[in-house]
């Protein structure tokens, strides 16, 4: 055995990006390469002299490569410790070389997951690597004497260290943290993959009971740092932008283009989920004669949304809605941005432009404002997908919730009506709109319409019938003949005395309470009719 080996390194990577340029520098500093299959022919044919893991070994990989670095021989000198007088005696005695650096990465389990069509089990199961990762948490374990590279982008810097001969703990630590959250990320995709093929999604299924059953045993989550923000809510609280491995390019809002103006900050992006799943939640095929949707957003909260048969008439009819509220707000639109839309818009202090696509030359018009964001989500054919169903979290002290979210699913063949006077068929069109809105806004929630468009909307409130003031007193002298959408049911009379004052010739809302004929007398003696959905729509 040579007295004075080379110090040996050990790569073996699937996403092969930089890693001939980062063997010749660890060449060029002295070191052994030590490699496996692909990696070692690439190396090779770059012209690098390399040692394989089966001649360390002295074991050919088996079973079509699933068994190569598995080995006393490799994980030895990854986890002896060197500063151990028995370790280091240990590892001699063995005639094993340390190993000082190991760069691997993992099978693109995610990729292969997304695959459409979906591959078979088998074959998804085949995209699970099991060296690697024990590579990789051996390494990292043993940080203090390997040095762990899991992520191409990492190799100049590391590089850098080696030249100085020395590469310190902090460090070290840095790249074993994230060599940790590499395969925490990785398991967690298998595990939320597998459970969704062997146990179901919970927002696959309509029914409740079903879905409480797909509930995961396990909440496993992870996402990648896309940026660190400016701050969060407030400028004391710090804040950043993570991105699920499994969203679309460009066709998610945090995947999405984003131009003009500074940097998207925390409450842009919390903004502009509310606007993005609201104006989703009206772009179906529900109302063919007014398929352009616009919603209008502040502080989390619709102003003002429409429906209508051109896209400027939905934008003039949601400002109508509370343009007070608008300065400042955030915009979306469920169809490629016009250059009437643009043109009107000019004037209007906006923060955030949502579409799917914009016209020849309306960037430029909208973007003449300094500061504004203008954000593409991409869509099939131009308009925004409707809101799908998902499952979605919320942190609490000591754990987490966890829900199915989707748009109303209301079977308004099934829904009630509870009065004396009938809703017209008018009516009953202006409360589905209504109903797709209020789901939307913060409970306990009131929003008032006029045709396919909001005139009121009473957010947030902890007294309903202070929610029906609020919408009430934005919507005016409009509020005469409207339909009056509620989040749950009315718990007294005053709510429904409150709307007659308002001027609502209909109300719809979940019904349910014990003092439900009270409320649909009052309605009765009013001449307001009125509709149960049996469907609740908290959002708190």
């Amino acid at each position: 055995m040579d007295s004075n080996p080379r110090p040996r390194v050990l790569l073996s990577v699937f996403d092969k990006t930089g890693i001939v340029e980062f063997a010749k520098g660890l060449d060029a500093l002295g070191f052994e390469i030590a490699s496996t299959g692909g990696t070692g022919r690439k190396l090779r044919q770059a012209g690098l002299d390399i040692i394989s893991v089966s001649d360390i070994t002295g074991h050919a990989e088996i079973f079509d490569g699933r068994v190569k670095s598995l080995h006393p021989a490799i994980h030895g000198p990854l986890l002896c410790r060197l500063e151990s007088e028995a370790d280091a005696k240990g590892l001699a005695d063995l005639g094993y070389p340390p190993i000082q650096l190991v760069a691997v990465n993992l099978y693109p389990f995610s990729d292969a997951a997304a695959t459409e069509p979906k591959l078979a089990d088998s074959d998804l199961l085949e995209m699970i690597d099991i060296g690697g990762p024990t590579l990789i948490r051996a390494s990292a374990k043993n940080h203090r004497n390997v040095i762990i590279a899991c992520d191409p982008k990492d190799y100049p810097s590391i590089l850098e260290d080696l030249v100085g001969k020395s590469v310190s703990i902090e460090r070290r630590r840095e790249l074993a943290l994230k060599a940790y959250e590499h395969t925490a990320a990785y398991d967690s995709a298998i595990a939320n993959e597998l459970a969704a093929r062997w146990v179901g999604r919970p927002e696959s299924s309509a029914d409740t009971a079903e879905q409480t059953i797909r509930m995961p045993a396990t909440m496993t989550a992870t996402a990648h740092r896309m940026h660190t923000l400016r701050y969060g809510e407030n400028a004391h609280q710090a804040a950043a932008l993570y991105v699920d491995p499994g969203a679309k390019e460009g066709s998610t809002l945090v995947t999405a283009l984003v131009e003009g103006g500074k940097a998207m900050s925390y409450n842009n992006y919390s903004d502009a989920d509310a606007t993005l799943r609201l104006c989703r939640s009206l772009s179906t095929d529900e109302w063919p004669k007014t398929p352009h949707a616009c919603v209008i957003v502040k502080h989390n909260n619709p102003c003002g949304a429409a429906l209508a048969a051109t896209q400027l008439e939905a934008f003039e009819m949601a400002l109508a809605s509370d343009p007070e509220s608008a300065f400042g707000s955030l915009i979306c639109v469920n169809e490629p941005v016009t250059m009437e839309l643009a043109q009107a818009l000019t004037p209007l202090f906006l923060e955030v432009l949502m579409a799917p696509a914009y016209e020849e030359g309306t960037k430029e018009v909208l973007m003449a404002k300094k500061n504004r964001r203008i954000l593409t989500i991409e869509s099939p054919e131009n308009r925004l997908e409707p809101l799908s169903r998902k499952t979605v979290r919320k942190p609490i002290e000591g754990g987490w919730l966890m829900q199915t979210e989707e748009a109303p699913i209301i079977d308004w063949n099934k829904a009630k009506v509870v009065t004396k006077v009938v809703p017209t068929e008018d009516q009953i069109a202006s409360m589905k709109f209504a109903v797709r809105v209020c789901e939307q806004v913060k409970s306990n929630a009131i929003v008032m319409v006029q045709g396919l468009a909001t005139i009121g909307i009473g957010p947030g409130q902890t007294s309903r019938v202070e929610a029906v003031k609020i919408a009430a007193r934005r919507a005016g002298k409009r509020g005469e003949g409207c339909v009056l959408a509620s989040d749950a049911f009315f718990p007294f009379k005053d709510g429904i005395e409150q709307a007659a004052a308002a001027g609502a010739a209909s109300i719809v809302h979940p019904g349910g309470s014990i003092r439900d004929q009270e409320v649909i007398d009052e309605a009765d003696a009013r001449g307001i009719s009125m509709l149960f959905t049996g469907h609740r729509l908290f959002r708190h």
